[in-house]
């Protein structure tokens, strides 16, 4: 084989590898494909009723009454939400912290709509949201918990918190893709409503 043949034929397997590697790295088909994820609400839970007197003949012992569950259920409750803004990529929906009735925290994601990536994650964080460029990379600077991996890039979606998750330590949601270090979207978190 002449010298040539060995350039060209080095050059073709640097720029093969150099593909594979780029596509793996990048996976630019994630920009195309929508996953839709369509979950429901916390459930509520019931509430015990108090007993009612029951009324017995004098003669007979009273029978021990147990609690029935009342018709009407405990809702769970909204602590704080913001509206999501676009960062690296187009991002729209709400976001929202929920308390259900056993008093765990969930968040959730509503009518979200963003783009996929190879390694978006759903993250609480300390950092402020700022519009644009400049809230692009803030979210990994400071304090943040990682609710999980984003289930799909469009739809509603819920996260469970870790129970002892300290509310007050996280003022905004981050859609971060960590493999590029860069938010897709985020909402600024607003306590007022709860």
């Amino acid at each position: 084989m002449n010298r040539t043949r060995r350039w060209i034929l080095a050059i073709t397997v640097t720029g093969l590898v150099a593909v594979a590697a780029g596509l793996y790295w990048f996976q630019p088909w994630q920009l195309v494909v929508d996953e839709t994820v369509q979950e429901d609400l916390p459930a509520a839970a019931p509430v015990a009723a108090a007993p009612s007197p029951s009324v017995t003949p004098s003669s007979a012992p009273a029978a021990p009454t147990s609690p029935a569950p009342s018709a009407t259920p405990v809702a769970p409750a909204e602590v704080a939400s913001g509206s999501l803004i676009s960062h690296e990529h187009r991002t729209t929906g709400t976001v929202r912290v929920i308390r259900a009735a056993d008093g765990s925290l969930v968040l959730r994601l509503e009518n979200l709509a963003t783009s996929s990536g190879p390694d978006v994650r759903v993250w609480l964080s300390d950092a402020p949201v700022k519009p644009g460029k400049d809230g692009w990379d803030l979210f990994d600077d400071g304090k943040y918990l990682d609710a999980g991996k984003l289930k799909g890039n469009k739809g509603n979606q819920n996260y469970p918190l870790p129970a002892g998750t300290d509310l007050s330590a996280y003022t905004s949601v981050s859609l971060w893709c960590d493999r590029f270090n860069v938010s897709f979207g985020a909402a600024e978190l607003d306590r007022s409503a709860a």
